[in-house]
């Protein structure tokens, strides 16, 4: 195969193989991991980088996590330039100095060697159901700086020409509440890279080595020519947008998100000068979540031609300020940042509405809910890391979808039986709320709620949701969507109402019920141009109640039945109130 010239066959079919690869590496780990949170909810990713480093190919897996890889590389590359050898496998977690995101996020990068040279990298991530600190689960909201968060790693060589770290195994294991699901999470990563490594040989093999480097370079080049095509086409100019996060504890201080996405020609700028500075708790967002957020937004409204891989971002620039919210500096905690991840996305998502209106989402839930519980059972201990989705919000053309993860995300709710089966837990409600998505022309999504009771004698647990006080935003038009709310209801049945992010373990006992419903997503458009046959729909589907059908969207209903003259009437006249208004 000639290194001159790029044929565009062998172009297609090597960027179709490097995409099998990554995923082929996604359903292995998938399929090997231990822990709930891996195994169901699928809170992994995966991706193949090329010999200097740069991604080449991402596993359908989980958005945010993705665009996080070059940050990890560039600081494997900085520490151990020179001196990899075939069998070295390199892990950290540590968001401070080695491009992590928070420590549950475990990095596996394994080299790829061909011929004694490095051909490319095997990357995983896994999200570990726990390693330490203060709460089970590891996400401990009311953690003040990241020394009470659990173990943190730098990174190093797990494996060392193939032999293992012996001694890191086990700082590894003694550092966990849940050993053996963390070091079984781990070999399934290991095993992802060792997959990778066979089919990756296997395409170098095949088509000659060193000679695939300029068709992976053709392919980033590909991204790269795409995506400014693609930004090209945006008129330029400076896009603002504001959101908010509740805030922390009983009385939430609210924090600002602020964004202004420049469009010059054919790059963006994304510069989240304005935002909140850092905080005393555990939502601090790291560098390398926030450029993979701000990836995932743009690439999110682009064609799905534009191959995923490294070339795309070149055309994007991120910038937030040292020392806030979307930047912070060490101590600060940062174990349940993806509520600021998640809030990038939407702010991105409000800013581009106002000049690409017809591509854009209005936003969701907030983000996924954590929810982290443990304690003993019958002498033993357990852990519950659950991710929590969710539902979109309307765009042009199209109502929220219930029942799937947020764009930004890849992931899914735990199964009520497996949960119920492994762990002192049952699932009492597992549904969707009415009335909850945001009215418009086109609908948001429904929230959902999920209730735990404990079994157990006792337990704490930590939550991360949001959402309640600053609710979704709908655009063109669109209502907001509805307000989440987390409740603990103890076994007399009495209720106290929680906040969406306590500053503390919450201690619950035998029967105790922990209830979450989420927001609901935002509307697109006016309410009162939304179909009525979609509305009678709505109702009939008990997604929309009667009285809401009546004053949100001016449709009468009658005993199931849509009464075309009075809804003709009502719209009417609260088009000519809001005229006058």
């Amino acid at each position: 195969m000639s290194q001159q010239r790029i044929d565009p066959i062998t172009l297609e079919i090597l960027k179709n193989a490097l995409s099998s690869v990554a995923d082929e590496m996604a359903l292995v780990l998938m399929r090997s991991a231990y822990s709930p949170v891996v195994r169901d909810s699928m809170d992994y990713s995966t991706a193949l980088c090329d010999h200097e480093g740069a991604v080449i190919a991402q596993g359908l897996t989980l958005a945010v996590q993705l665009g996080a890889f070059p940050d990890a590389m560039q600081h494997l590359k900085q520490k151990f330039a020179g001196r990899m050898q075939p069998g070295d496998i390199f892990i950290m977690n540590d968001p401070y100095g080695a491009g992590g995101q928070h420590l549950p996020d475990i990095y596996v990068i394994k080299p790829l060697f061909w011929e004694g040279e490095i051909e490319g990298y095997a990357c995983t991530m896994a999200h570990h159901c726990d390693v330490g600190g203060i709460a089970p689960g590891s996400i401990a909201i009311h953690a003040t700086d990241i020394y009470q968060e659990g173990l943190r790693l730098p990174m190093l060589k797990l494996y060392e020409a193939g032999v293992a770290n012996g001694t890191l195994f086990e700082i590894i294991e003694k550092n966990t509440r849940q050993p053996v699901q963390v070091l079984g999470d781990l070999r399934a990563q290991l095993a992802a890279c060792t997959v990778a490594e066979r089919s990756f040989g296997d395409l170098l093999k095949r088509y000659g080595g060193r000679a695939v480097r300029p068709y992976l370079a053709a392919i980033m080049n590909q991204a790269e020519r795409l995506m400014r095509e693609f930004i090209q086409g945006i008129p330029d100019g400076a896009y603002r947008f504001e959101d908010w996060i509740d805030g922390l504890g009983e009385a939430p201080e609210p924090l600002k998100i602020a964004v202004c996405v420049t469009v010059r020609g054919d790059e963006v700028e994304v510069d989240f000068t304005g935002t909140s500075a850092q905080v005393q708790g555990a939502i601090n967002c790291p560098m390398a979540m926030v450029r993979s957020c701000s990836y995932c937004a743009v690439r999110c409204i682009t064609s799905p031609d534009i191959p995923n891989c490294e070339g795309y971002m070149r055309p994007l620039k991120v910038f937030a300020p040292e020392g806030t919210i979307l930047n912070p500096v060490l101590p600060a905690a940062c174990a349940a940042r993806g509520v600021m991840g998640y809030r990038v996305f939407d702010a991105i998502m409000g800013a581009l509405a106002q000049v690409v209106p017809d591509r854009v989402i209005a936003a969701g839930e907030g983000g996924p809910t954590l929810f982290a519980t443990g304690g003993y059972h019958r002498g033993r201990p357990f852990v519950l890391t659950e991710v929590m989705v969710g539902t979109w919000g309307a765009r042009a053309g199209k109502d929220g979808v219930e029942g799937i993860s947020n764009p930004a995300a890849n992931l899914s709710n735990q199964p009520v039986e497996l949960i119920e089966a492994e762990l002192p837990l049952e699932v009492v409600r597992y549904g969707m709320e009415p009335d909850s998505g945001g009215a418009g022309a086109f609908r948001g999504g429904l929230a959902f709620v999920r209730e735990f009771r404990l079994l157990a004698d006792e337990a704490v647990f930590t939550t991360r949701a949001d959402r309640r006080d600053h609710a979704p935003y709908g655009f063109a038009g669109g209502h907001p969507g509805g307000a989440s709310r987390n409740t603990l209801i103890a076994a007399n049945g009495s209720e106290r109402v929680l906040p969406t992010m306590p500053m503390e373990a919450v201690k619950w006992k035998a029967g105790d019920v922990f209830r979450h419903v989420s927001a609901g997503g935002g509307g697109c458009g006016d309410a009162l141009k939304r179909s009525p046959a979609l509305v009678l729909a709505d109702v009939l589907d008990q997604k929309v109640g009667p009285v809401a059908a009546r004053e949100l969207y001016g449709v009468v209903i009658e005993r199931g039945n849509l009464d075309e003259a009075a809804t003709e009437v009502l719209r009417g006249q609260m088009r000519a109130r809001a005229g006058a208004g």
